[in-house]
């Protein structure tokens, strides 16, 4: 028997879960809603983390979704500092680590996803972070200032924090695989207008190496040794090597999970069991904007909008998942980037504006089709780029046009 009942049970504690709850309220219903997260925080946006969070220029007030005070004028339970054990979809039941066991009429899984954590010598020294949430972020905002930090990774996460770290007085050494940094996402040509606004500000970067082992004196890492033979030292690192969703309960519970990984969705993100959904992260969905391709992407605007679409589909909406995933990403004040997408595999690129003016658009084409865009200063480009993207057609002979300015994006 369950302790008691509730209509709605939302399990995660970031925004895929928040913006459910809201659009549960919005859209009519007047059932209960639990909302269960393990971190002590309400529900906030983690890009901060990296960014102004971290540089200390944002509150945690700042970068919640909603204040308390909302939570308690729209009648949402919220439950901190709790996680959701054990899952029976069966019974319809879940265990929670209050000891509570929680009946639900639907219910829905945004666990989300942690660290990928490296498994190296020297791993279990101090001085070693990695950034997931408000607690990382003061760790390392408190352990680096001033310091010699390097970063191991040369996406997102390495290189907005080897800019935030730098505001912050740290000499920064960026340490990745890849040859530029963020290529995997965006193309070397691209890579390197962002890696040019690193190095200009005396960010280090090697690229195409390789962590091989941390080194330490008093248990404290003070040097990283790749396997090109490079000795970095060290006062402090930060690894940013990606994050794996969270499928523990859900694999507990018996639903079905994708071949990435997650938690596996259909495209209204309904998962292997009635009434359960999945969102953020953890979802491995089928995309009616990728041409039916199954994907999962961590960001923070595919686990908002993905929340509302599973609140829209818990009160019987039918209604499928067909947002353009857009990402931004900020290098301080030193460069902005828009994107829409993503794009898994691309051989054109089309370039509109100016490099050197640092206000361009490139358009990610696969054959004939425009498979993402990315804008530093040209916002308005990623309109259009949206749509093209959702429609799906083929360009044709017309996509070097895109590099055309006095084109009207809007006759595309």
């Amino acid at each position: 028997m369950a302790d008691r009942n509730v209509d709605y049970l939302l399990i995660g504690g970031g925004l895929a879960a928040a913006n459910c709850a809201r659009w549960l309220r919005e859209s009519g219903a007047d059932g209960q809603v639990l909302l269960v997260g393990r971190e002590p925080d309400l529900p906030y946006d983690r890009p901060p983390c990296s960014k102004e969070y971290l540089r200390g220029s944002q509150t945690r007030e700042d970068a919640l979704f909603q204040p308390a005070e909302w939570y308690a004028e729209q009648e949402i339970e919220v439950l901190t500092r709790c996680s959701a054990m054990k899952l029976d979809p069966a019974a319809r039941t879940a265990k929670l680590s209050n000891r509570e066991e929680i009946g639900f009429g639907k219910a829905l899984i945004a666990t989300g996803a942690n660290v990928r954590r490296l498994n190296v010598p020297g791993a279990e020294l101090e001085g070693i972070h990695y950034l997931r949430t408000f607690g990382n972020a003061d760790t390392i905002r408190a352990d680096t200032a001033g310091k010699r930090v390097v970063l191991i990774g040369g996406s997102y996460i390495g290189t907005e924090v080897a800019a935030s770290l730098t505001e912050l007085g740290s000499s920064c050494t960026i340490v990745m695989l890849e040859s530029v940094v963020l290529s995997r996402t965006f193309g070397e040509r691209a890579g390197r207008f962002f890696q040019e606004r690193l190095t200009d500000h005396g960010i280090v970067v090697h690229g195409e190496d390789e962590l091989e082992r941390f080194e330490g004196a008093d248990g404290r890492v003070t040097t990283v040794v790749t396997t090109s033979g490079r000795s970095i030292d060290a006062d402090a690192v930060v690894i940013g090597a990606g994050a794996l969703p969270d499928t523990m309960l859900a694999r507990g519970g018996g639903l079905a999970l994708g071949d990435g990984g997650g938690v596996k969705v259909d495209a209204r993100l309904a998962t292997s069991a009635p009434g359960i959904y999945a969102a953020g992260d953890t979802a491995e969905y089928h995309s009616v904007v990728h041409h039916g391709r199954r994907i999962r992407i961590e960001h923070w605007d595919v686990a908002l909008t993905q929340g509302r679409t599973a609140a829209l589909n818990m009160l019987g909406a039918d209604k499928p998942y067909d947002v353009v995933p857009y990402f931004f990403s900020d290098l301080s004040d030193w460069a902005s980037l828009e994107y829409v997408g993503p794009a898994f595999d691309w051989d054109d690129e089309v370039v509109r504006g100016s490099w050197d003016e640092g206000a361009f658009s490139v358009w990610y084409l696969h054959e004939g089709r425009l498979a993402a865009a990315l804008s530093v200063g040209r916002s308005e480009d990623l309109l259009h780029a949206r749509r093209l993207i959702a429609a799906g057609g083929e360009l044709g002979g017309r996509g070097a046009e895109l590099a055309d300015l006095g084109m009207d994006l809007a006759e595309v």
